[in-house]
Parts: C-alpha cells; structure tokens; sequence
C-alpha cells in the first residue's frame, strides 16, 4: 500500500501545489470583468455612441459605431505576441495582473471622454485608442486565465474547471446588462448626457474585487516545474512557429465561432431595434437570459467534454448555432415576446454554450506548457478578429436593412461549418495526462 507524500511548506505556500476551485474562481473573475466592459461597450456601440461620438445618428454611424466595437481584435493580435511572449517567459500570474488593471483603467476611460459635439472628430479618435487598450488587455487575459485553469486542474476535469474561464464571461455580460437595461430607459437628455458614462465607471468595483482575488493566486506547478527544470523557452514565439504552427492555424480557423457572440450579443441587437422596432430593454434582456442560461450550462458542456471528449462537444455547438440563428433573428420581427426569449435560451445557452464551454482546454490542450500561453493567445486573438468585425461587416452587406436575417444567417453558418472542419483535424486529448500535451520541449 502506497500513500501520497504530504506536500512540504514550500509547496503549500508556493505554486508546487494545484489549487483548481481558487483558479478557476480567479478564471471566472477576471473574464467576468472583461466581458463586463467588453458587453457595456457593444451595447454602448449598438445604441448609444452613434448619437455622442459621430456628427449624424444615421446608417453611417451606426456602422462606424460598430466598427469602434472591432477596433479591440486589431490590438489583439499584437497583445498576444507581447503577452504571450511574457505569460510563457515570466509567468501566467503576474501577466493576468496587468491585464485587469489596464482593462479597467481603459474602460474608466471611456466614461470620461467627450462627445462630438464638444471635441469634433477627437471624441472617436479617443474612443478607438480606448478600445485598442482593451484589446491589448483582452488578449492575454483568456489565454493567461485558461492556461492557468488548466495547469491548476486535475487531468481528468480539465473542461470543467477551465470551463469557468469562459462561464465568467456569461457572469459580466449579465452584470453589464442589468446595469445598462436601466440606462437606455432614461429620457435621452440624461441617458445620452452622464447615464452612459455610469456603467463604464462602475467596472472600477469590478477590477478591485477581482484584483484581490487574482493577487493571492499561486502560479501554476507546470509553470514552476518547467522553470526548474530550465525548461523555459527564450522566444516562446520561435518555438511555436517552428513546431507548433499548424495548430496555432487550427486555433485560429476554431476561433472563428467567437463571431456567433458578437452576432448574438451585439449585431441582434441592433437588428431587433431598427428592423424589429423591438424596445431597447427587450434586446437587452433577451441578452440577459441567454447568458443566465449558459451559467447553468457551460459547466455541463465541460463535464461532458470531461467524458466524452472535446471534439463533439464543440462541433455540436458551432452547428447547432448556425442552425438556430435564422429562428431567433426572424422572431425578433414579430411580436411573440415569450418566442424571441425561448429562441434567445436555445441559441445561446443550449447551442453556443457548448463550443464556448469547452474551447478553453480544447485550445490549450494543442500546445504544451512551454508556449501555452502563447499559442492559445495569438490563435484566439488572430480568429477573433473574424468575431470583432462581424457586426461591422454583416451590417455594410445590408444585415440591418429588411430582410437582413438572411445575410446574418448565412455568415453564422459559413463561420460554424470552418470551425467545425478545423475542429475535425485536431487530435483527441481529453484522456492525455497534462504533462503531456503538446508535443515536445525545446531547451532554453
């Protein structure tokens, strides 16, 4: 009879020991504050910023608005080279503490700049570079919070726990709404004049929550055990080119189902008011209860990746997305409430879900700890670009005029089916033990 080692006061006090429930919680924060800013700002994008920031609240300024919203995925790309490059040099704590402060100090930002008619063109020149700090900020928090999910977790719960990464995300947009519901039903004098600027504001309490909670997080044992090993690559992003690059291009042709988010959360939206003449709140509760669902779901999806791989469980969710998109986006042209929020569940929370759930350690699972981080950084980031600029893009191809749902629908499928292909070419790793994902180590 063997027993199991009592771990010694180094690794109790330091990061030798995995503390899954405390990483996923400090997971789940720091992405609850990113998609709280993130979803304040597309809904501002959606509803608000075309009547403050450009000088005619037409069609030309809705697509401006929203292409403010996709200015973010330009910075990512070049966040997640310099980010992943430190988070696989340095360390995966000590990174994601940068980016919750400089999400937040950007977000606050936003609240504090002037309007078009104050400062002319300066108002949206300030707002693009507000938002390429959230990019940069972005870019390293999900692939930091995911590889450090995933490090912490045990081999065979890997989905689970790093599931609760992107279950955060359901968290803020939630919290963003139900702050930002109470917004648009303000007389526009006040809504357009300091009712906007409170939510941005209101991410400050956000930050300070998560920051404490982030700061007393070990680092991860695969981290540590690489570094004492001198098993830490001097340019992470040479080894992942030269080894890794084939799936760093399945990662970015995977991601490419971020955009069925955008187009539900932020593209609907506009959608539903200017085609659907549908009251703002009920675009924005129907947000609400499609993300109140998936907190209930997602943690499901990763317990059946845990079980029955991550490869189905993500296919049946970028499919199933293309094939509800065009129901939810018709209903919002009638007048069925209890439809529009039935279809609203069976999208987000039934279809998406999955693919969201489970695409933290389906990722994270191609690469090994060496460049972890990078990888799933610049993969995630260059096919989110697809997801930033898809509300902008749909919207130029006539999304928003009537008839629309059609343009929208057939871009939800055309993103689903290269994701699911891509998906289709990735090995099975739900049964492969943590230190051995990837395929090999190079020497410093």
């Amino acid at each position: 009879m063997t027993t199991t080692p009592k771990p010694s006061a180094s690794e109790e006090h330091g990061s030798g020991q995995r503390t899954p429930v405390k990483a996923a919680l400090a997971s789940f924060m720091g992405s609850a504050v990113e998609y709280y800013d993130f979803f304040i700002f597309g809904s501002a994008a959606a509803l608000i910023f075309p009547h403050i920031f450009f000088p005619d609240a037409d069609a030309n300024a809705a697509v401006m608005s929203l292409a403010t919203f996709g200015f973010a995925y330009i910075a990512r790309p070049i966040g997640a080279i310099i980010l992943g490059h430190f988070g696989d040099r340095i360390g995966r704590q000590k990174v994601l503490m940068f980016t919750l402060v400089l999400m937040g100090a950007s977000t606050f930002a936003i609240g504090c700049l002037p309007t078009f008619d104050q400062v002319g063109w300066l108002a949206p020149i300030l707002l693009v570079i507000a938002r390429l700090m959230q990019g940069l900020s972005a870019a390293g928090e999900q692939a930091g919070a995911s590889s450090m999910s995933l490090e912490h977790a045990p081999d065979h719960r890997r989905s689970f726990f790093t599931s609760w990464t992107l279950t955060g995300t359901q968290g803020g947009q939630i919290l963003a709404a139900m702050i930002f519901i109470p917004v648009v039903a303000l007389p526009d004098e006040i809504k357009f004049g300091i009712g906007w600027r409170i939510p941005f504001w209101l991410s400050a309490v956000v930050v300070v929550v998560t920051f404490f909670i982030r700061r007393s997080l070990h680092e991860t044992p695969e981290f540590e055990k690489a570094k004492k090993n001198n098993e830490i690559a001097k340019l992470p992003l040479a080894v992942l080119l030269r080894f890794h690059w084939k799936d760093v291009l399945r990662v970015v042709l995977c991601a490419f189902i971020a955009a069925v988010s955008t187009v539900y959360g932020t593209l609907a939206i506009s959608y539903g008011k200017t085609i659907g003449n549908m009251d703002e709140s009920i675009t924005l509760w129907l947000v609400v209860a499609g993300n109140i669902g998936a907190l209930l779901t997602q943690p499901f999806f990763g317990m059946l990746a845990d079980r029955i791989g991550r490869k189905p469980v993500f296919i049946y969710g970028a499919l199933a997305s293309a094939a509800v998109m065009p129901f939810y986006l018709r209903s919002m042209e009638t007048s069925n409430t209890l439809l529009q929020f039935g279809l609203s569940l069976l999208v987000f929370s039934c279809a998406y879900a999955a693919a969201n759930a489970v695409w933290p350690s389906f990722y994270a699972e191609m690469f090994s700890s060496q460049v972890r981080f990078s990888g799933l950084a610049i993969g995630t980031q260059l096919g989110f670009l697809m997801a930033g600029f898809a509300p902008s893009i749909v919207a130029a191809l006539g999304g928003l005029q009537p008839g629309g749902w059609v343009q929208i629908s057939l871009f939800t499928a055309a993103i689903a089916l290269i994701a699911s292909v891509s998906a289709l070419t990735a090995r099975e790793t739900y049964r492969v033990p943590t230190s051995q994902l990837g395929h090999r180590v190079v020497k410093a």
